[in-house]
């Protein structure tokens, strides 16, 4: 091996050590990888023992103290919407299938007030905290948002040395009127390395605004119990809302991290969220 080549070898592994040390000290947890889930995970628990983390914007229009923004009233998480940020489990996890129960509340705060409910979870997070827009982990996102629950967003932030974080998901997609993607099952699969994958059916038409409706939305009204369900397979995707498939995605990378449940402003009630191992889900 010649002295170039050496020193290039010397480079790419020390390029990789420092992306790994990133990923520790930043909270991204061990460096081996996550057991597949083999029992019940009640994540209403952890969230109740103190066994997450919490990150909050402090430089949005309202950030209040996490215990204010997720409380456990009895059984159920109260979100009061109150802040940009997440509640993450300190695990990473992987092969699960994930049930999220959950409700909007009538409340909605400062720049979204009059703007479509938003929430969401984050899959397969990793990383620093906070890496995306000082607000989100790289992750790959099922969307919880009036008229758009069922998308996908694939987050793949630069950390302030310039490092990338480069969260990637196979789908298949076409374009509708806006040049949007739009989840049709089998288009010619693409790689999306960021940005959104509409769910099969949102309106062309949708817009941000509070109570928004689309004409062939799955998710139930303002005030009703909606299940939010996620099958995570080795690096493969389903996203199930109220039992109906819509949305999917292959060769995910990373196909394991932690979970996060999202406050982007609005207000939500959640009674059950979970991770079940695969095939044993019970209503």
């Amino acid at each position: 091996m010649n002295t170039y080549m050496r020193s290039a070898v010397l480079r790419s592994g020390l390029l990789t050590l420092a992306v790994m040390a990133t990923a520790v000290s930043s909270g991204s947890g061990s460096l081996r990888g996550a057991e597949p889930v083999t029992a019940k995970v009640d994540l209403l628990d952890a969230i109740r023992n103190g066994k997450v983390d919490y990150h909050v914007n402090q430089a949005m229009d309202f950030h209040d103290d996490p215990k204010d923004i997720w409380k456990l009233e009895g059984n159920q998480l109260h979100v009061s919407g109150r802040g940009y940020g997440y509640v993450a489990t300190k695990d990473n996890y992987r092969d699960y299938h994930l049930v999220l129960e959950f409700k909007w509340g009538p409340k909605t705060w400062g720049k979204r007030e009059n703007a479509a409910r938003d929430n969401g979870i984050l899959l397969h997070a990793y990383g620093p905290h906070g890496a995306y827009g000082d607000t989100w982990m790289a992750s790959i996102e099922a969307q919880i948002i009036e008229g758009g629950t069922g998308d996908v967003l694939v987050l793949s932030p630069t950390l302030k040395d310039g490092t990338e974080l480069k969260t990637s998901l196979t789908s298949e997609f076409t374009l509708d009127r806006d040049k949007e993607k739009i989840w049709k099952k089998g288009e010619p699969r693409q790689v999306v390395t960021t940005g959104r994958i509409n769910w099969e059916k949102r309106d062309v038409d949708w817009a941000d605004k509070k109570d928004f409706r689309g004409r062939d939305d799955v998710e139930k009204p303002v005030g009703e119990w909606n299940r939010l369900e996620v099958i995570a397979k080795g690096d493969t995707l389903q996203y199930f809302l109220n039992g109906v498939l819509v949305n999917e995605g292959f060769e995910a990378k990373p196909s394991e991290g932690k979970v996060l449940l999202q406050t982007e402003g609005a207000e939500m009630f959640v009674r059950r969220y979970e991770l079940w191992p695969l095939g044993q889900f019970k209503e």
